[in-house]
């Protein structure tokens, strides 16, 4: 006798329905029913997309080691349920199985700098060897990422060392190349200021000859009998006085001015003399 039962099936799920034991339909989503004890459902199979995190260790070329996690996103094809359902016995062993082989065949052939600039490369290459297998049970799969390359610790510290020391090195080069660039600037710009300094100079030595000049000739001409020699003596005389006076006018002047020839030489020992006596 057959007593009907019903089945709630959710949605994005079939229920596989057996009929004594060998495989009799499918049941959609909404209501279905059963006739028990000839019929039992065997299973359920979900078309939503599943995530397996598989964790590989292994090392790289150059001898080291380091864990990978790999991201393998799949999803059963609804044309093929029957294949997803009796196929396989553990979905997820199998995938990680395949994990396993494509990226211990795949590391250590790359050194570790490689290693994270080969993550698409290697990411694409677990996808296509998965897709051709997993397409004869029944499954896609729609991504599979590498969501992590983790070194050893002692690993990362000597790398970040080394990033730090190329870093330093750069900063001080930089800096040396900007003292080079101040040096230089400031020699041009000394070299330049004694330039300018030397041409005003000259043009103010130019002018006064010149007006030297002027004055000679005009002397010579307002003064009937005067010598060239007369007006040079003259205006040696003027700038001797000129220079007294400034000497004189300055402020906390020490400079004394001592007449040449026998008198001026008195001068001289005699202050000599007493500057002795005042230190002794």
């Amino acid at each position: 006798m057959c007593f009907p039962c019903c089945v709630c099936v959710s949605t994005s799920e079939v229920v596989v329905v057996e009929r004594l034991g060998k495989f009799d339909r499918m049941l959609p989503a909404g209501l279905g029913i059963v006739c028990c004890p000839f019929e039992q459902s065997a299973g359920t199979v979900s078309f939503r997309v599943q995530q397996l995190d598989v964790r590989v260790e292994t090392k790289t070329k150059d001898n080291v080691f380091l864990t990978a996690v790999v991201s393998i996103q799949y999803q059963v094809v609804r044309e093929k349920v029957y294949q997803a359902f009796y196929s396989l016995t553990n979905t997820q062993q199998q995938i990680t199985a395949h994990v396993y082989d494509v990226m211990r065949s795949q590391l250590p052939t790359l050194e570790l700098d490689a290693v994270f600039e080969a993550k698409e490369d290697l990411a694409l290459a677990v996808k296509n060897a998965l897709q051709e297998t997993m397409s004869e049970y029944g499954y896609q799969i729609l991504q599979a990422l590498i969501t992590d390359i983790d070194p050893d610790n002692r690993v990362k510290q000597a790398m970040n060392e080394i990033n730090s020391a190329k870093r330093l090195k750069f900063a001080v080069a930089e800096k040396a190349e900007g003292q080079k660039i101040l040096q230089v600037k400031s020699a041009e710009a000394e070299a330049e200021a004694k330039y300018l300094s030397g041409v005003g100079v000259a043009k103010q030595r130019k002018a006064i000859v010149d007006g030297l000049r002027t004055s000679i000739v005009d002397f010579s001409e307002g003064v009937q009998g005067a010598t060239s020699k007369d007006v040079m003596d003259l205006l040696l005389l003027t700038q001797y006085f000129d220079c007294v006076r400034d000497v004189g006018g300055a402020k906390h002047c020490k400079t004394t001015f001592v007449p040449s020839g026998n008198q001026g030489g008195s001068i001289r020992n005699s202050l000599l003399v007493a500057d002795a006596a005042k230190l002794s």
